[in-house]
């Protein structure tokens, strides 16, 4: 439990974690408002056809901020101090403290799972209330157990993002690849033009969580994410036991 609360206070130090808050808080309600907007001209002009998605194509492009989250979580470990500070690098000083490198991990996932977990219900609170704002009558029923997906979505996203940010030692690689595949148009949702094996892809199977007429059922969805998820923290707990951190 100390490990876990010096992860989350340490999470929370970060000054680039700040920017993720904001991004995730605020970047799928600004999606879901353009969104509410236009479907509130569609519904005016009665060609509506995907009125109960809005909100939530926003809460499933608006990741990049989670993304960030998990990212940094691994990443800053690796940053080297100030010359004050020895020059090191946070992993040493981390793993003196904690000896065991599976519980590091474990207490460092556990922090980014209840973050990520409370920055999904802050992004909820303004999506909906932005898109409640801007539809007013014509606004939708949001499902308890469709957020309930969304909160696994971005809860599951975080922790991939972080596990290949272990396997990686870099932020750069998962960020730029993560956030490139979170954009309007995603490279797994065009290798389901081409494949229905991209359906099983983390993000494709996630998605239908939440969003309705999906390939999968939601729990099926679910049960595919958390399996990448499991497998990715394995591979990752291993790699990270065997490799020399520090260097």
């Amino acid at each position: 439990m100390r490990a876990f609360n010096a992860e989350l206070s340490k999470l929370f130090s970060l000054p680039g974690m700040w920017l993720a808050f904001l991004i995730g808080a605020f970047a799928p309600a600004a999606i879901a408002a353009l969104d509410s907007i236009a479907e509130k001209e569609e519904i005016i002009a009665g060609v509506s056809t995907r009125l109960s998605e809005v909100g939530y194509i926003g809460l499933g492009l608006g990741v990049q901020g989670i993304i960030i989250l998990g990212v940094l979580a691994v990443s800053s470990e690796y940053l080297t101090e100030s010359s004050e500070s020895g020059g090191g690098n946070q992993i040493t000083t981390s793993l003196t403290v904690v000896s065991s490198r599976f519980h590091f991990l474990l207490a460092k996932a556990g922090a980014v799972t209840v973050t990520s977990a409370l920055l999904s219900i802050v992004a909820i609170l303004t999506t909906v209330s932005g898109t409640n704002l801007i539809l007013g009558e014509y606004a939708p029923a949001f499902e308890a157990s469709r957020l309930i997906g969304v909160v696994c979505y971005w809860t599951f996203t975080a922790l991939l993002a972080f596990g290949i940010t272990v396997l990686t030692k870099n932020g750069i690689i998962p960020l730029t690849v993560l956030i490139i595949n979170s954009s309007v148009v995603t490279v797994s949702y065009l290798l389901t033009k081409v494949t229905k094996l991209a359906f099983y892809l983390p993000d494709r199977a996630g998605t239908d969580m939440f969003m309705s007429g999906g390939f999968h059922t939601p729990f099926t969805g679910g049960l595919i994410m958390f399996a990448w998820v499991a497998v990715l923290f394995i591979i990752a707990a291993i790699v990270f036991d065997r490799r020399d951190v520090a260097s």
